[in-house]
């Protein structure tokens, strides 16, 4: 039951990474929302996507900047497209999960019920 709850959990999710991405509903994924605006963090489909030519920044005696690098050249498909289908993928997984989860509760309240009645 507690995995079922968290399936559900994880399909809302991921459907409002979907939203995100894919700007439904006013939203725009340049903005600092999944981040809180407390970080420069972005995806990394960005840099790694299919088809990305990923550089690495150019070497420096100074600090190492946590995001230095270079967001990927040429990619096959837009990095909020890819993060669009990843939580597509998580969707289903989630839903199968789900099912199999209702399914043994079901089995075992079923199993509980046969035992009370004896």
């Amino acid at each position: 039951v507690v995995y079922a709850v968290w399936a559900a959990a994880w399909v809302t999710w991921n459907v409002s990474i979907i939203c995100f991405y894919l700007e439904v509903g006013g939203l725009s994924k340049d903005s600092g929302l999944l981040t809180f605006s407390l970080s420069r963090h972005h995806s990394w489909w960005q840099e790694h996507g299919p088809g990305c030519v990923h550089k690495e920044p150019a070497a420096s005696l100074g600090p190492p900047d946590s995001q230095a690098l270079v967001p990927g050249i040429g990619c096959t498909l837009e990095h909020g497209y890819v993060e669009a289908l990843h939580s597509a993928l998580q969707i289903l997984v989630a839903l199968v999960g789900f099912i199999c989860a209702c399914h043994v509760a079901s089995v075992v309240t079923e199993e509980e019920d046969g035992c009370r009645r004896r």
